[in-house]
C-alpha cells in the first residue's frame, strides 16, 4: 500500500490517547506524591488537594492541572507544598519518579501496537507528542511495542515547547519535510487539538481520555474528526484518503 495523498504522518498524544490516563496515572501519581511527601501525611494531603486528586478512587478530577500539563506547569504548585525551590532539580526528580511509576502501572487503550502496525503498513509516518517528559514517553513506547513504528518522539522537554503551543506538531512536519496540512494530530484534550490547529494540521479527537464521551462537546469544535478511540483511526484515515 502507498501513503494516501492527503496525509503523510500521524502524530499521537500519549496519555488518554495511547494509554489509559486514570488506570495508569491515577495509581502512579499517588505513588509519586507519597514518595515526595516523605511519610508526612499532611503534606501528602496537601499535594492531593492542589492536584485535585481523589485518594479513595485513585484518580484525578477533570479540573486537575496534571491531566494535560507538564511537570514544569504544575511543578511550582507542588514546590510550594513541599517547601522546595522551583526549578530543574525538582522537575527532574518528579519526571524520574513519574517515569518509574508510569511504567509500573502502564495500561494501554486497546492495542496501540496493532494500530501503529496497520498505519505504518499503509505508509504513514508515526510520532508521539506529549506533555510528559521525552524519556518517559520513549520508555512507555518501548513497553507498548510502538518504538519500531515511530520516527519522532517529543516531550515537553524536547525543545519544541509544550502543548497547546504548536511547536511539537510543526517540528514533526519539518522532520518529515511535508506541509503541516499533511499531518494529523490525534489527541484526547483541547491542548492537543489547539496545538494541531495552530500548526495547520488536521485534528482528530479521541474520546478515550478522562472525560470520555463528556469531552465531545468541548472537543468537537476544535476537531476536524471525532472518533471513540485509536481503534477507529485506521478506518477513518482510509475514508479520508478516498
Amino acid at each position: 500500500m502507498t501513503t494516501p495523498r492527503r496525509l503523510a504522518g500521524v502524530l499521537f498524544d500519549k496519555d488518554g490517547t495511547l494509554i489509559d490516563f486514570d488506570r495508569t496515572w491515577g495509581p502512579a501519581a499517588y505513588a509519586v506524591m507519597d514518595d515526595l511527601a516523605g511519610g508526612d501525611r499532611v503534606r501528602l494531603e496537601d499535594l492531593m488537594a492542589v492536584s485535585h486528586y481523589v485518594e479513595e478512587e485513585r484518580r484525578f478530577l477533570p479540573t486537575s492541572p496534571l491531566i494535560a500539563g507538564s511537570s514544569a506547569a504544575y511543578g511550582p504548585i507542588w514546590a510550594k507544598v513541599l517547601g522546595r525551590p522551583v526549578g530543574p532539580d525538582l522537575y527532574g526528580e518528579m519526571d524520574r519518579l513519574f517515569r518509574r511509576e508510569g511504567l509500573a502501572h502502564l495500561c494501554p487503550i486497546g492495542d496501540p501496537a496493532a494500530t501503529a502496525q496497520r498505519l505504518a503498513d499503509a505508509g504513514y509516518a508515526l510520532g508521539i507528542a506529549t506533555n510528559d517528559a521525552e524519556a518517559s514517553a520513549r520508555a512507555q513506547a518501548d513497553i507498548l511495542g510502538l518504538t519500531p513504528h515511530l520516527t519522532y518522539v517529543a516531550g515537553y522537554d524536547s525543545g519544541h515547547g509544550s502543548k497547546p503551543e504548536p511547536g511539537m506538531v510543526s517540528a514533526f512536519a519539518t522532520h518529515l519535510n511535508v506541509a503541516p496540512g499533511r499531518i494529523a494530530m490525534v489527541g484526547d484534550s483541547p491542548y492537543d487539538l489547539v496545538a494541531g490547529r495552530s500548526a495547520g494540521a488536521v485534528t482528530i479527537a479521541v474520546l478515550s481520555g478522562p472525560l470520555g464521551e463528556g469531552a465531545r462537546e468541548v472537543m468537537a469544535p476544535l476537531a476536524d474528526h471525532v472518533i471513540a478511540s485509536i481503534g477507529d483511526l485506521a478506518t477513518l484515515l482510509d475514508r479520508i484518503a478516498e
